[in-house]
């Protein structure tokens, strides 16, 4: 069954103002780099013997998304709307150098997502799945990883033609200190429909999980 979509009512949306200013700007995007201690998600996923770390990162963060509203609103012919549920849509690194997308369903039960994200990975990698970036699909989360570099900050590649809102979130290398792992975590949004105090939730939120991820990872959780 298909659910009606939901838009906001602008009118009253105290963010009104922001929104009919920043909606115009030619480049209306905002991007924070920041680092999160990995550790405790990596320990926490050898514990659990289920999935990949990769996969683990993925999944707190899809959660998080799902979680907070301001990542699920997108711009739609002007109006805004409210999307009740988000994929994430990765990039996957072929054994060619080439790369495809993998598209993993939302799911609060991790061994699930993991399950499910492995295939859609390995379909991705081996050419199963056909090279598909579903350009018309807005209830999504665009994730992308580069192990090769602990970048400082990040910019993406933009369709300036399209209506694009799609929140872009990328993670880098990993640096090793003492007992820390810092992971480079960026996020890009689109500044009509938040601003840097949602955006600052989102990525505590991350840091919160991070610090002690084991019940995000739990069964049935």
């Amino acid at each position: 069954m298909t659910t009606a979509a939901r838009y906001l009512d602008v009118s009253t949306w105290p963010r009104r103002e922001a929104f009919e200013y920043f909606r115009g700007f030619d480049k209306p995007y905002f991007n924070v780099c920041t680092r999160l201690d990995a550790a405790p998600l990596k320990a926490a996923v050898a514990a659990r013997g289920v999935g990949s770390f990769s996969l683990a990162c993925h999944f707190v963060a899809l959660r998080l998304a799902n979680e907070q509203e301001p990542m699920r609103l997108r711009l739609e012919g002007g109006r805004v709307r409210v999307h009740d549920s988000l994929q994430g849509g990765a990039t996957v690194l072929r054994d060619d150098e080439s790369f495809g997308f993998a598209y993993l369903e939302p799911d609060t039960d991790w061994a699930r997502f993991a399950a499910q994200g492995a295939r859609a990975m390995a379909a991705a990698r081996d050419r199963t799945a056909p090279f598909e970036p579903r350009t018309e699909h807005s209830a999504v989360v665009h994730f992308t990883t580069l192990p090769w570099i602990a970048f400082s900050s990040f910019s993406h590649a933009r369709n300036w033609g399209l209506e694009d809102s799609v929140p872009k979130v990328s993670f880098g290398r990993i640096e090793a200190d003492g007992a820390r792992l810092w992971l480079p975590f960026s996020v890009e949004v689109h500044h009509a429909l938040m601003d840097g105090l949602h955006l600052g939730r989102y990525v505590q939120g991350m840091e919160t999980v991070l610090l002690d991820p084991a019940p995000w990872l739990a069964a049935g959780c």
